[in-house]
């Protein structure tokens, strides 16, 4: 779609999977709607993490704005809307609080939050180390974020091989007796 990408991403160990969406919404609050729609219908299907992110082009509150115009309340409504409908959450950030600066000075500068990461409850639940961080501009008009995240691995468990090649080895029976009569203080098991 011309407003976001999804991908599919699985883990190759842990087999642990995630439905990402990177969103490069629209400027005009009419073209969103469209974005909008295409949540919805994802969000129909999904009980896998989902990460959604990047720029919205809408804020989430008045009070994610400095200066210019006054705040279209349709526009933060249909997005409010769409975020609370697919049951996606703020993951919250660290750094620079606004993440879009016009680049001008004094009265007409404008600073604005449209970048941002939400996940459902799945994703929240797998990857319990999510953190997003609002890097410096460099470039663009608009902060970089990055997600740092941390997959609880559980140990993998193996089963115990005895390989009979091991017998024929010349230290063998001293291995095991030197460990057979080791003092070993803890649970034996």
């Amino acid at each position: 779609m011309t407003q976001q990408l999804t991908l599919r991403l699985i883990h190759t160990e842990t087999h642990v999977e995630l439905i990402l969406t990177l969103v490069y919404a629209k400027c005009n609050c009419i073209e969103r709607i469209e974005l909008w729609g295409t949540l919805y219908v994802m969000t129909s299907d999904m009980i896998v993490p989902w990460l959604v992110g990047g720029d919205f082009n809408v804020i989430w509150d008045e009070e994610e704005k400095y200066g210019g115009l006054l705040v279209s309340l349709i526009e933060v409504d249909d997005f409010r809307h769409c975020i609370n409908t697919c049951n996606l959450t703020d993951l919250g950030f660290k750094g620079s609080i606004f993440t879009s600066w016009n680049g001008r000075s004094e009265e007409d500068c404008i600073f604005k939050i449209l970048d941002r990461c939400f996940g459902n409850n799945e994703l929240q639940h797998t990857f319990l180390g999510l953190e997003i961080t609002h890097l410096s501009k460099i470039g663009s008009d608009h902060c970089p974020m990055q997600m740092k995240c941390d997959i609880e691995t559980p140990p993998i468990k193996k089963s115990f091989r005895f390989l009979n090649f091991w017998t024929k080895h010349d230290t063998f029976k001293d291995v095991v007796k030197e460990n057979w009569n080791a003092d070993f203080s803890a649970n034996p098991f």
